[in-house]
This record gives C-alpha cells, structure tokens and sequence, in this order.
C-alpha cells in the first residue's frame, strides 16, 4: 500500500463537478466567453491560475474552496448517508406540518365567504341601480 497521496488535479475536480452539475463542457464554455477546447485544457491541467479558477467556481454555482476540496470519496459518503437501512430517503427532510392545518382551513372558508359577500354587495348595487333606471 502506498502512502503517497495523490496529486491535488483542480482539472479533474471540475470536470467532476461539472459532471455532477450536468453540465457539458459547451454549456461551461460558453458561460466563460470560451471555446469548448479550451476547457477540455482546463480540465487536462492539474493547475489552474486563481483568476480562472475564481470565474469557473461562479459558473458551476460553487465556491473556490469548494473546488479545491472537492472529493468524490465525500461525495460518496453523503450520497450513502442519506438513505436509512430501509432503503428510505432521510435527507433532513421534516415532515411535520409548521402549522396547524385546521387553521388553513378556517382561513381559506373565511376568505370563501368573504369572496362570496362582496360579490353578492356588487350584484346588489348593480340590480339598485337598474331599478332606478326603470
């Protein structure tokens, strides 16, 4: 087993990212004002100047730390971390109401008949001012 680590390829790390993003290398391209070979260089460099790295971070919607730490092992782990033993999706979701839903309805009945009021006053002002016509 080796100890040593592997190189930090800030290309490979966006094109992974980008590939989780599904995104193609055209779609990046043209969100940078370059051509698609040129981030086919990009993602071939284990290198990639602070500038450059800063614009490709903003077009994938990630931050420059982001990148650099990318790790797909993470990646991995969250994905796996997510689902409970019995196969159900545990995303931190909660599924409990914040209110109480009897509530909502009252609400929307109250409104319903305020709706209702309001139109039966317009009709009403409406017949009035025929009969005075007649």
């Amino acid at each position: 087993m080796s100890t040593l680590s592997r190189p930090n390829h800030i290309g490979r790390k966006i094109s992974r990212i980008r590939e989780l993003r599904d995104m193609k290398q055209e779609a990046l391209a043209q969100a940078l004002g370059m051509s698609q070979q040129a981030i086919s260089t990009i993602e071939n460099s284990e290198n990639i100047d602070e500038e450059k790295l800063k614009a490709i971070a903003e077009a994938l919607g990630i931050s420059v730390e982001g990148i650099k730490n990318f790790s797909e092992e993470a990646v991995l782990n969250i994905i796996g971390n997510t689902y409970q033993d019995n196969g159900i999706v545990n995303a931190g979701v909660n599924n409990s109401c914040t209110f109480n839903p009897l509530d909502k309805v009252v609400e929307l009945y109250e409104r319903m008949v305020q709706a209702e009021k309001e139109k039966a006053e317009y009709w009403e002002k409406l017949y009035k001012e025929k009969i005075n016509k007649i």
